[in-house]
């Protein structure tokens, strides 16, 4: 274990301080993966979980609730995300951006009923994607080698880092009671599952090693991400098992 968090510690200095080519890091490879041996049972570990657990609990919430009703859902967990899309759009230096993640949140929090309803996209307020992870690979803070994390999934020592900055930045923990949150949090764990019931089972099976597909579709859209591309790949399943550590 104490070889393990040297190796990570390491790995995360590496990352910050070592060259890279382009913003994330592009210089990297999907397959640069040091750890694939332990990274490979905390990923049997964590499809585990989520075939005798979370897949049947979306399974059967996808029984009893409407499509429209799984995406109102997942429209107000997104909504509570602003504080930590804003900050980072901020960081980011990408001004334009935090005005029109304000106003999405304004619009949708009112017009939307709290965020279940988003009316703010045919208002022409662009909904955007950002975290600390991002910000750092925007700066060109490179990714450094793959990670599994158990139940959080794909991850890398910078997006780590990026997990725990952007808890900070949620506001909610002040005014929610820990287990409602906690509770709040698998509600939504098991909504999106729900959401990608189709995606993640075609990839299962679709896939001749579905840790690699795992891996290099993480790769591939945190890159994108980072980079701002127009085209960034669909989630198809790379984030299985990756459970933000910020309470919204």
């Amino acid at each position: 274990m104490t070889r393990l968090v040297a190796i990570l510690c390491a790995a995360a200095l590496a990352s910050a301080c070592g060259p890279s080519a382009a913003r994330g890091g592009r210089a990297l490879r999907a397959d640069y993966d040091p750890l694939e041996p332990v990274n490979r049972k905390i990923f049997w570990f964590n499809d585990q979980v989520d075939a005798h657990v979370l897949e049947p609990a979306a399974r059967g919430w996808n029984r009893i609730t409407p499509d429209r009703v799984q995406r109102a859902i997942g429209n107000f967990f997104v909504n509570l995300r602003f504080p930590i899309v804003t900050v980072n759009d901020l960081l980011q230096a990408k001004f334009r951006d935090g005005a029109s993640d304000v106003g999405r949140f304004a619009v949708n929090t009112t017009f939307g009923v709290l965020g279940f309803f988003d009316p703010a996209a045919s208002w022409g307020f662009e909904e955007h994607v950002e975290d600390f992870g991002q910000t750092l690979g925007w700066w060109g803070v490179a990714p450094g080698p793959y990670l599994v994390l158990p139940l959080l999934g794909p991850s890398n020592p910078r997006d780590t880092v990026g997990l725990v900055a952007d808890s900070a930045a949620s506001v909610t923990p002040f005014f929610v009671d820990q287990f409602i949150l906690l509770g709040a949090k698998v509600a939504e764990t098991v909504n999106i599952r729900t959401l990608l019931l189709e995606e993640i089972e075609a990839a299962k099976s679709g896939s001749f090693d579905h840790y690699s597909f795992v891996r290099n579709a993480y790769f591939q859209r945190r890159s994108a991400l980072v980079n701002d591309s127009t085209e960034a790949p669909a989630r198809n399943g790379e984030d299985l098992y990756r459970l933000d550590l910020d309470q919204e």
